[in-house]
């Protein structure tokens, strides 16, 4: 299969999966659906990858690759499923069929959920450019590999503690400031991202790879400046009065010991 084929089959595998997830989001009415996509699509591009680039890449590289993504992808899918489950719309979702102009449905299709699945594709690049070209395993393999594991745990386990923290009714209103979440505001957020550093340094040793370097920076920048942390927190200060105090003090990204009070 030649380079172009290749991605426009990965490309219709991400479309298929966001696809589905509309359909489950028109017939229940809740577009919060779209975020269980996310993890699936990427589970989907880097399987689709994986059969496609049989006799291409390295054996070793494209096992790896698509294995540590569909364990990211699998994981995130079944965490955000079992959270949003019996639960009402997502405030942001509302907030942005609020602005469509004639059928929400339409506008829920092009502004959610095909955009959701042209980004989630151009993110996996550096899965899909290490399955197809990528060398056997090297340092890199070993680089990225760790990586990942750094950036699964922090995702895995600040996941955990706020699903913990959320079930106490004793909690309720409360910030959650302990555990990796005193020394990051968004441990998960930070997670994803080493999560695709790490991804990117598997495509990195062989060409094409070191351009895919814009998808790992573009889901950083989504996590940390635009639809991850900004909407986030925006609503949290609304809800939470302490949310404001934890903000002043706690690292908004990066974990890092907490600001001592002047």
């Amino acid at each position: 299969m030649n380079p172009l084929a290749f991605l426009a089959a990965t490309l219709g595998a991400a479309l298929a999966v966001v696809l589905v997830f509309f359909a489950i989001g028109t017939a229940t009415d809740r577009h919060r659906v779209v975020d269980v996509a996310w993890g699936t699509g990427f589970a989907a591009v880097a399987a689709t990858g994986l059969l496609l680039s049989h006799g291409r890449g390295a054996d070793g590289t494209r096992w790896l690759v698509t294995a540590l993504t569909v364990a990211w992808g699998v994981r995130l899918a079944v965490h955000i499923g079992r959270r949003s489950r019996g639960a009402p719309e997502d405030p942001r979702y509302d907030e942005l069929l609020a602005k469509a102009k004639g059928s929400r449905m339409w506008y829920a299709l092009r502004s959610i959920y095909l955009l959701q699945g042209l980004t989630l594709w151009f993110v996996s690049l550096p899965v899909q450019a290490a399955q197809y070209y990528g060398r056997g395993l090297t340092a890199w393999a070993a680089i990225g590999t760790a990586l990942w594991l750094v950036g699964f745990t922090f995702e895995t386990v600040g996941d955990r503690q706020l699903d913990r923290f959320r079930a106490a009714p004793a909690n309720r209103g409360r910030v959650l400031d302990t555990g990796l979440w005193r020394y990051s505001r968004h441990p998960n957020y930070f997670g994803d991202a080493c999560v695709w550093w790490g991804l990117y340094a598997l495509a990195a040793p062989a060409w094409p790879g070191p351009l895919t370097v814009l998808s790992p920076l573009l889901m950083t920048w989504l996590l940390a400046a635009k639809t991850g942390k900004p909407l986030l927190e925006r609503h949290l200060t609304e809800r939470r009065p302490g949310y404001a105090a934890y903000v002043a003090r706690t690292s908004g990204f990066v974990p890092w010991p907490p600001r001592r009070k002047v």
